[in-house]
């Protein structure tokens, strides 16, 4: 081809056109199809930047609907440092407000230029002196912050969670995939020099509301007698269950010490533990309810047999094991109700180790119980080839175990309701988008024989009646249980302490027909260290209250003179500290209480009963008074106060001036009197 001619060139000129074309074709095609998502994700990490915003957690209720936690919306602040002329002059405004070091919010301030959290999740005033400042490039998010409104009552189980609202403890944890909900989203745009100019948010979505079994109102009475007796024998730690044994459900779980899941890490990490199914200890005689239960169910021996108790000693594989007294001959009734170690041994020895064994993996002990919280332990259960000679005898009284609190409620829980171990549990139901989601509860497995248990009761009775747990006599009702004194192992020497110990007591009420089952237990009592002379006490101040409030019928006569004496003995009790117990007064932006609107309590005519002279109660005039007020009022009479709402009261039931019997429950609702809705509408 001559080049030289026109249509040569033009020619050349087209082909290399075309090439050029196809090139730049290919090229393109490459960019925008190959790499399309490569520079799309690279822009968007230029351009964009995604902010997760905490979730709406659910509440958690109790089992009468009453919140124990609940998420409110709160403001949270952050900067876009780029739109700041003077971050030290802004480092020095907000680290007066926020009691931050200047150098550390100006290190946020130059971490970057389009988006800096500054302080998540402010207490209102200071979130409003903040935006008093009127700072350009400070702007806030609405974020949702976990409140417990009853701060430390059943900390332990409802647990606690961390700045991005994740459950770390307790119910919050084990749950938190259905508590947690959503995370909501905020997207930043930014411009080329990375400068703030667009935001958008995607709200968070709630997660599924919690229904618990515990009473806020048994809580608090576990968790009241569980501190006085605390104070009153110095003991290290302790715990209190109360469980209904016909279901396994926990009604209350209390420990010490305890911790304000609000400000989690405020407190010893130590507090943070639930002692109630973590804490191992051996349990001492509270045990002997296995080893009776065992000698009795394979029928080695019955309750009026008479055993020998050699004077408090006896020799096992050449070890001498003493009795706390000298006991001569005791039947079998008499060796639980004096909680003689020798008489039980004696059992152990006729029952044998294999047996042993098999009973007490019967009742619970060595495997989780699967209460539905975190942190529980399966206990230390050797396997009985690894027993030694001595240990038949050990076991029997409760030595060489390692058990949880739980386990032994459990395990008298199926002593109480006829021989059934079911497994004790704290979430009653899961709630979401108006849907009620029960949980399931495996079916209960038989320990022992409906005729044992029944036996057992009435050897458990005795305990009470006659024996080393008289001070966990109950007024009107029958009560039965079991001592507990366990000494414990001493780290630095590896054998067991003279002086250290585990007060514990264990028992249900009313026998025959048992609607609670408490276990009490004190760690290292200071002073009188006795399972019947600290813990048996406590038995006996939450049970009596708990029953009435449960308004189970009492099943032994009360004389109006044991009555009179109650009264009087109640009227001398100082008032009672409730600051742990007031429900938590919620501001709205107006800074009103908001008030819930609430039924009209039914005006039903009080019961006519027939009460000696002396010893009925006139119900008191409660009206206008506090939460506060009319609990302690009501506690001091020794009537029991159901609250409805917050605020002060405006309606109670019975009324003023009818007289009840001690015990009587009084309702009353509370809300806001008319005078302060006038008030508050003329505020508007």
């Amino acid at each position: 081809m001559d080049l030289r001619s026109t249509p040569a060139r033009v020619v050349l000129v087209a082909v290399l056109a075309m090439v050029w074309m196809g090139a730049a074709l290919v090229r393109l095609a490459y960019l925008q199809i190959i790499c399309y998502s490569d520079y799309l994700s690279r822009a968007h990490r230029q351009q964009q930047r995604i902010i997760e915003i905490s979730p709406k957690r659910g509440s958690i209720y109790d089992r009468n609907g009453r919140e124990l936690a609940m998420s409110v919306q709160v403001d949270s602040c952050f900067a876009v440092p780029s739109e700041i002329n003077d971050a030290d002059m802004v480092a020095r405004l907000l680290a007066g407000i926020l009691n931050q070091p200047e150098e550390e919010i100006a290190a946020r301030l130059s971490a970057s230029r389009s988006f800096v959290w500054i302080a998540r999740k402010l207490p209102p005033k200071k979130a409003e002196r903040i935006q008093a400042l009127n700072l350009r490039g400070i702007y806030f998010q609405k974020e949702n912050q976990r409140i417990y409104p009853k701060r430390k009552l059943a900390a332990h189980v409802l647990g606690y969670v961390d700045l991005d609202e994740k459950g770390l403890a307790g119910v919050e944890y084990k749950l938190d995939s259905e508590i947690r909900g959503t995370p909501g989203r905020m997207l930043v745009l930014t411009d080329a020099r990375r400068r703030w100019f667009e935001r958008t948010e995607k709200a968070a979505g709630a997660g599924s509301s919690v229904m618990l079994t515990l009473d806020e109102n048994i809580q608090y009475i576990a968790e009241r007698e569980l501190a006085a007796a605390i104070r009153k024998t110095h003991a290290l730690a302790g715990s209190v269950i109360v469980q209904d044994p016909n279901t396994g459900a926990l009604l209350a779980v209390a420990n010490w010490p305890t911790f304000n899941p609000n400000a989690a890490g405020d407190g010893p990490a130590d507090a943070h533990m639930n002692r109630a199914i973590g804490a191992l200890y051996e349990p001492g005689s509270t045990f002997k309810i296995v080893t009776l239960g065992a000698a009795l169910e394979q029928g080695i021996t019955r309750p009026t047999e008479v055993i020998d108790c050699q004077m408090g000693a006896i020799y096992i594989a050449g070890h001498r094991i003493r009795d706390h007294k000298p006991f001569g001959l005791l039947t079998v009734a008499q060796v639980l109700s004096n909680s003689s170690d020798v008489g039980a041994i004696k059992l152990g020895l006729r029952l044998g180790a294999p047996k042993m064994y098999d009973y007490i993996r019967a009742f619970g002990f060595g495997t989780l119980t699967g209460v539905d919280l975190p942190g529980e332990t399966r206990g230390i259960v050797r396997r009985v080839e690894n027993w030694s000679a001595i240990s038949i005898g050990a076991v029997s009284m409760g030595q060489e175990i390692g058990i949880t609190p739980i386990q032994l409620t459990s395990a008298m829980s199926a002593i109480a309701n006829g021989g059934l171990l079911y497994r004790p549990y704290v979430v009653r139901e899961l709630r979401r988008a108006g849907r009620i989601m029960p949980m399931e509860q495996p079916a209960p497995r038989r320990a022992i024989a409906p005729q044992t248990a029944a036996t057992l009761r009435q050897l458990l009775e005795g305990v009470i009646l006659a024996g080393t747990g008289k001070l966990a006599g109950l007024e009107g009702y029958s009560a039965a249980g079991k001592t507990g004194t366990a000494q414990k192992v001493d780290p630095a020497t590896g054998r067991y302490s003279p002086s250290q110990l585990i007060a514990s007591f264990v028992g249900f009420a009313p026998v025959n027909n048992p609607a609670v089952t408490i276990l009490i237990t004190l760690d290292s009592p200071v002073g009188a260290h006795h399972g019947g002379d600290v813990a048996a006490p406590v038995f006996k101040r939450i049970a009596e209250p708990v029953l009435a409030y449960l308004n189970a019928p009492h099943d032994v006569e009360v004389t109006p003179g044991l009555r009179r004496a109650s009264l009087k003995r109640n009227a001398d009790i100082s008032p009672v500290d409730l600051s742990d117990f007031d429900p938590i007064q919620m501001q709205d932006a107006t800074g009103e209480t908001p008030a819930a609107p609430a039924p009209a309590l039914p005006k039903s005519p009080a019961p006519t009963v027939a009460l000696a002279e002396g010893e009925g109660i006139a119900v008191p005039q409660l009206a206008g008074q506090t939460v506060r007020g009319v609990t302690e009022e009501c506690l001091r009479l020794g009537l029991n106060p159901v609250l409805v709402g917050t605020g002060l009261a405006v309606e109670q039931s019975p009324e003023a001036g009818t007289m009840v019997r001690r015990g009587s429950s009084v309702t009353v609702r509370f809300g806001r009197a008319p005078a302060q809705a006038r008030a508050a509408g003329q505020g508007n």
